[in-house]
């Protein structure tokens, strides 16, 4: 493993890579990290880049002992390392991985307990092979945070070719309708989140009735109440979309509340 990108990193040539950006607490934990590594450990299996677990959490450790004052995010990056200039990829890659330090975006108070306000963005997501990994190759999301941008949204939501709900520019999808807790299923594009993880098991501890399957986008016009999920902001309702607005019901303000309580 080097400690950086090489010019001709494949990373910066053709998005060969992976990432993931993990939280820390002020005490450096970071709570969510065996579902960041697994996630990270199954995406270079399917990419078959070779990296060794103990490696991952070497560059973690080593992160978090260099972390300045402030930080509260690690962005781990993984690539197949230097390899040319055509798309093969060299038979025994020699991978890069390395490590960034950031902060927690800020969302306002209000915006929290109040809900956001969501758009739908003009393009739709296309089929990814690698459908749920956290890949390099993020150019939809690039566009569709640009659009948001431009629109004044604080967010935006992406649908298939369908018409089919999917996720945020960033962020996961969820709906309570009664009891049960109901996201899009990812297995043809979008990104499988930490977060999303987190709440599914949560919702299971809790019995909670889950759906996890395509609906079309009417389907959100019924629901008790909308929000969205990271695991680097959290639980953010969403007010409105659209034409539509939904309340902020108390079982979303749990599931932020408990999404808090790994951090503090």
């Amino acid at each position: 493993m080097s400690g950086g990108p090489a010019v001709n990193d494949r990373g910066l040539a053709y998005g060969d890579g992976l990432f993931e950006t993990v939280r820390v607490t002020a005490s450096g934990a970071a709570p969510l990290w065996p579902r960041h590594r697994a996630r990270l450990l199954d995406g270079a299996a399917r990419l078959r880049i070779p990296v060794a677990p103990d490696a991952l959490d070497r560059c973690l450790a080593d992160a978090l002992t260099a972390a300045p004052p402030g930080t509260g995010l690690i962005k781990l990056i993984l690539t197949r390392g230097p390899g040319g200039r055509g798309y093969l990829p060299p038979s025994h890659p020699t991978p890069s991985l390395f490590a960034q330090h950031g902060t927690v975006p800020e969302w306002s108070p209000l915006l929290r307990r109040d809900g956001i306000e969501t758009g739908l963005c003009n393009e739709p997501l296309e089929r990814d092979p690698l459908a749920g990994l956290k890949h390099l190759n993020r150019l939809p999301q690039v566009l569709a945070r640009m659009e948001v941008a431009r629109r004044g949204w604080h967010e935006g939501l992406l649908l298939d070719r369908r018409g089919c709900p999917l996720e945020a520019t960033a962020m996961n999808l969820f709906a309570l309708f009664g009891d049960t807790l109901w996201t899009p299923a990812l297995d043809a594009a979008g990104v499988a989140g930490v977060g999303r993880a987190w709440l599914l098991a949560r919702a299971g501890e809790q019995g909670r009735p889950v759906q996890v399957r395509l609906r079309p986008l009417s389907h959100l016009r019924t629901a008790d109440s909308v929000f969205l999920i990271n695991s680097v902001v959290g639980v953010l309702p969403v007010r409105k979309l659209a034409q539509w607005v939904w309340p902020v019901t108390a079982p979303v303000r749990q599931f932020q509340e408990d999404f808090e309580v790994l951090f503090s």
